[in-house]
């Protein structure tokens, strides 16, 4: 799986997106795009599937928020029922964050995870520091991880895949800077 930020690229062109596309396809990986949707539901709908990204056109994942209700999924059910691309779109439901600070409580997971087994149809999984599903079948991705404990200032924290795949019961580990700096 990759792990794409399509909003922070200068020079997007759809067609090079396209053609990661393909070659996701032709190597079999994933493609997330950590767009992190909050929005209502008919907005992030046009969000998805419009605008200058078209992201349903070529990630297979995107993470979204919980905090605006269940109409979100119920948005991305609408697209994937459209299924323009031979292919459907899965969430993934930020149920945790790595970041210090972060106004998560734990009433707050407890509710993405009940979001997530009532549209197993659509959630692939969480975005969690720990394990919090008991659900096999519910994805546990780790935010934040990089070789060494640490932070950068800016209120991420990092943990170890060791910390977060061997105690934490993670199933993915999520590394971004950890792989070009």
């Amino acid at each position: 799986m990759v792990k794409m930020h399509v909003d922070i690229v200068e020079d997007f062109k759809l067609e090079s997106w396209m053609e990661l596309r393909k070659l996701a396809d032709k190597h079999n990986f994933l493609i997330m795009e950590d767009r992190k949707f909050a929005d209502i539901g008919n907005t992030v709908k046009h969000q998805a599937s419009g605008g200058v990204y078209h992201v349903t056109e070529w990630a297979d994942l995107v993470t979204v928020h919980g905090v605006s209700g269940e109409g979100i999924l119920k948005a991305f059910n609408e697209l994937a029922a459209a299924e323009k691309h031979g292919r459907t779109i899965g969430c993934v439901l930020l149920a945790e964050m790595s970041s210090e600070g972060n106004l998560i409580t734990q009433d707050y997971t407890k509710a993405i995870l009940s979001m997530s087994e009532n549209h197993k149809d659509c959630v692939a999984g969480l975005v969690c520091t720990k394990r919090v599903s008991t659900d096999p079948g519910c994805i546990a991705m780790a935010p934040g991880v990089q070789l060494c404990v640490g932070g950068d200032g800016l209120g991420q924290t990092y943990n170890t895949p060791q910390e977060v795949v061997g105690v934490r019961g993670s199933d993915i580990i999520i590394v971004g800077r950890g792989i070009y700096k």
